[in-house]
């Protein structure tokens, strides 16, 4: 696994977190409206919650989603950090979605492959219908699944 920077620590996120969260999410253009800091875990680095990711909770699986780490924050190993610790916390098939070929091949780092809409479990399916209709249409929307290495 990762190592965190000196200075800085991975914990559950607590009421007090829920601005920073939401602060760090709309600061990456990713939907605020699935926000609970219940479901979050945050880096904290010197005091400042510089990095943030969830994993939400659906009938037979799990998604990780809203990872965001503060720009002064990136190429520091802190969002590769929290996946590998989400990763290890899932207890559910895990999924997500991300936009643009970059991020994917983050992701595939960490065993995530891509997969169709039809593979996904029931509860996902109409989370996930509107990436797939965008990626049809062109926008570079891929929908991983997690899968061992």
């Amino acid at each position: 696994m990762s190592t965190l920077p000196s200075g800085c620590n991975l914990r559950p996120a607590n009421a007090k977190d829920a601005w920073a969260i939401r602060k760090l999410v709309l600061s990456a253009k990713l939907d605020p409206t699935q926000l609970r800091w219940q479901q979050f875990s945050v880096v904290e680095c010197n005091g400042r919650v510089v990095a943030c990711g969830q994993l939400r909770a659906f009938a037979g699986a799990q998604e990780l989603g809203s990872l965001v780490v503060a720009s002064n924050w990136r190429g520091k190993g802190l969002g590769s950090y929290l996946v590998e610790y989400l990763i290890e916390q899932a207890t559910q098939p895990l999924y997500l979605e991300c936009l643009g070929r970059k991020l994917a091949e983050f992701y595939t780092r960490f065993g995530f492959v891509a997969v169709t809409w039809k593979e996904l479990p029931r509860s996902l399916k109409f989370k996930f219908a509107l990436s797939d209709l965008a990626a049809k249409i062109g926008v570079p929307v891929t929908i991983m699944r997690y899968s061992k290495l």
